[in-house]
């Protein structure tokens, strides 16, 4: 069985309604190239790490188009599909054919999954019946507040209650994982506790908080923070214990990003797995590895309870995989090892980085470790643990495998 996407196409900003207020594409400067796992070894720059970084896209597709490119990609699958997700750069929901898309996925009579949608396409609740029937089984669904009015003024909905309407039915028929950015002295405190209430009673199987991030530390890597001038952002650690919290007063499922997921205990759920842990191969070289400024403490920890003996070193960013070369050029480069491995998905071109970390006169082996380590909460929100714990140990190994390859 094999997993179909459709993808509409579309523009942050322009195909959803226009930005919401705290949107991470908002403020968006320029096209240069990050650099990225993609580039050619002797090319900075590709259509991933320039283009689709800042998704870039053109407006929708229109409906032919879509449907000649799912059949294209239909007769190439050599399994049964089990799953179509819609997905694309602006918002589903605004997709001005998405009732007729609907209608024609829905045929295939294969579950629908709608990757993502604000809803504020929703203008007539009665969408809501029309999904169902179609065979929608899941979405993901911003909600930001159950106050209309939160979400007129902070996502420039037009017909807020519609959209809230439409959520509160497919609650109570489908898979609902509704999600919300937290802004401190907005929808945080009674408005978010109202919030999980109102989800809870309805149905809904989860709710995902996201943290606000308003510095380049913090992510914003587009040129373009701040988003909101002298809005408060949650510490991480203040954060986790608000998404800890929550979950303890709430039997739907409560987890946050960057951490964490409370239920599980991910990411890096491992450590308090003494046995699993025990199955990981021993790091017998030294390399040194470099990673975000939140996933560094657990990381060391892990590697050292395998024998590692070599420092993990990080930089202030704090989301490992949204790591540039101006992070690395920070670097303390008398603290690194003559190997060093980067995340997989740093957006920095590999012979750049081997330049600034060897700027210290120290010719080092510059290597990427794998794409992922553990599922942050928008992966872990539809795994169970040992899922999450199948995924930590295949990734850990393959980190070790890498160090022990290339380490010295």
């Amino acid at each position: 069985m094999s997993h179909l996407t459709v993808d509409l196409g579309g523009r942050p900003g322009l195909d959803c309604r226009g930005f919401c207020s705290y949107c991470y594409f908002k403020h968006v400067k320029g096209t240069t190239a990050f650099g990225c796992r993609y580039c050619l070894p002797f090319q900075k720059g590709c259509d991933y790490c320039t283009r689709g970084v800042r998704e870039g896209y053109e407006a929708f597709k229109s409906l032919r188009t879509v449907a000649d490119e799912t059949l294209a990609n239909l007769q190439v699958m050599s399994e049964d599909v089990d799953r179509i997700t819609i997905s694309g750069g602006g918002d589903p929901s605004c997709y001005p054919e998405f009732a007729d898309l609907v209608e024609l996925l829905g045929s295939m009579e294969v579950p629908l999954h709608i990757g993502y949608t604000s809803g504020k396409g929703f203008d007539d609740p009665a969408i809501a019946d029309h999904l169902i029937e179609n065979g929608l089984a899941e979405v993901s669904y911003t909600v930001f507040a159950a106050d209309p009015e939160l979400r007129r003024q902070w996502m420039h909905d037009p017909t807020p209650e519609a959209s809230l309407a439409v959520l509160d039915r497919l609650c109570g028929a489908i898979d609902v994982y509704a999600a919300t950015v937290v802004l401190p002295g907005v929808n945080d405190g009674k408005a978010l506790e109202d919030t999980c209430a109102w989800l809870e009673e309805r149905g809904a199987k989860g709710l995902i908080l996201m943290r606000f991030a308003n510095r380049t530390d913090q992510g914003l890597i587009l040129g373009n923070a701040p988003i909101l001038e002298g809005q408060r952002v949650h510490a991480v650690d203040e954060f986790h214990e608000m998404v800890t919290d929550l979950n303890d007063r709430f039997s739907m499922k409560i987890s946050g990003t960057p951490l964490g997921d409370p239920s599980i205990g991910s990411p890096f759920a491992i450590l308090h797995e003494p046995d699993l842990l025990k199955k990981l191969p021993r790091v017998r070289k030294r390399a040194t590895v470099i990673t975000g400024s939140i996933a560094a403490p657990f990381l060391q920890r892990l590697l050292s309870i395998r024998g590692s003996t070599s420092r993990v070193v990080a930089v202030k960013k704090e989301i490992a995989c949204l790591i540039t070369a101006d992070d690395l050029a920070g670097v303390n480069l008398s603290k690194l090892e003559d190997v060093v491995i980067l995340p997989g998905r740093a957006f920095v071109h590999d012979a750049e980085a081997q330049k600034i970390l060897s700027a210290d006169g120290v010719d080092r082996e510059v290597v990427r470790g794998p794409e992922s380590l553990t599922a942050d909460a928008e992966t872990s929100m539809g795994m169970t643990r040992m899922e999450v714990l199948d995924k930590e140990m295949e990734g850990f190994a393959a980190l070790i495998n890498t160090i022990n390859r290339y380490g010295l």
